[in-house]
């Protein structure tokens, strides 16, 4: 099965034909907004088991802001389509950001796989991710990396108490983005991203760790934070003067 603009898909996985139709009917409808469609996330990698259960992730780049169909998430035929519409600048924009949640936003800029790009624009995307990595100084990692665990820390106080007045399915929650933002602060000061929020915690080891273990890993992340040059406790001066 060849799909659009020559993509060899994957001829048992529906969610493939899905991606096809929802790529062409956007063509269709929108063709003089329609700079390029590609897929993201597992579909884009190739190496995903192709169950069919999974969601498909569909960017759809436009040549101007407020044009082309709206973003939305919508099943189809059984399918979770999560349909991300956005003009060429802007998602250039986005792809130069470094932000605390870079390890979980990085593989939608480097991983894609054209259902629709006659111009090359999708190569130029990921290049203009890989530049601002590039050029990225030790420090804007390790500031974005402190974000990251404040927001751990405060998911994991609040897991704690959650846990102490016996409500454990709160507290099972604010556990698990407690473990996620402990992963984030791995991927940024090891410059490592991940392909979604399951892939962060199973590739840093938190995925069944619990409270006790997840507060050692903040802690051990909070000593390095102090080792390169500012640690995540300060004075009020140090916040207004951030």
């Amino acid at each position: 099965m060849v799909g659009v603009d020559g993509v060899e898909e994957h001829r048992d996985d529906p969610r493939w034909a899905v991606a096809e139709r929802v790529a062409e009917a956007v063509r269709r409808r929108f063709p003089a907004d329609v700079l390029a469609v590609a897929v993201h996330g597992p579909l884009a990698h190739g190496d995903d088991d192709g169950g069919g259960d999974g969601e498909v992730g569909l960017l759809v780049v436009t040549y101007r802001p407020g044009t082309g169909p709206p973003s939305a998430t919508r099943r189809v035929d059984g399918v979770l389509v999560d349909l991300t519409v956005v003009a060429a600048e802007e998602r250039l924009h986005q792809a130069r950001q470094l932000t605390s949640r870079w390890p979980l936003t990085a593989d939608r800029y480097v991983t894609t796989r054209a259902l629709h790009d006659p111009t090359g624009w999708l190569p130029t995307m990921r290049d203009a991710h890989l530049g601002r990595l590039a050029r990225a100084r030790p420090a804007e990692f390790s500031t974005a990396a402190r974000t990251a665990w404040y927001r751990g820390s405060a998911a994991h106080a609040r897991a704690a108490r959650l846990a102490e007045w016996y409500e454990t399915d709160q507290a099972l929650l604010m556990l698990g983005e407690a473990r996620l933002a402990a992963a984030t602060v791995h991927g940024l000061l090891s410059r490592t991203y991940y392909r979604d929020r399951g892939d962060a915690v199973r590739r840093t080891g938190l995925a069944g760790a619990d409270m006790t273990e997840v507060a050692a890993v903040l802690a051990r992340q909070s000593a390095e934070l102090t080792a390169r040059g500012r640690p995540v406790d300060g004075t009020i001066d140090d916040l207004l003067n951030n």
